[in-house]
């Protein structure tokens, strides 16, 4: 899956972030939806990044992305 395409984590806030990307032109961020992860996009992404650079991140919590820590102040 994602052949071509490099993984990577980035800091977000209070988090690190999971990244795959790849490809080449314009940037193009496909978001998944709840409760998948970056993987929902396996088909799409290899097309698309034959004319765009495609950044497919698992959003905070999901797949290998960090959530931030809470505590009891925060509710």
């Amino acid at each position: 899956m994602f052949n071509g395409f490099s993984k990577t984590k980035i800091d977000g806030a209070g988090c690190q972030i999971n990244v795959v990307h790849g490809g080449s032109g314009s940037p193009l961020l496909l978001l998944h939806g709840y409760p998948q992860n970056h993987v929902e996009w396996h088909k799409v992404a290899p097309v698309l990044a034959e004319q765009f650079t495609v950044v497919c991140p698992d959003l905070r919590g999901y797949g290998d992305s960090e959530k931030p820590s809470s505590s009891a102040d925060d509710f």
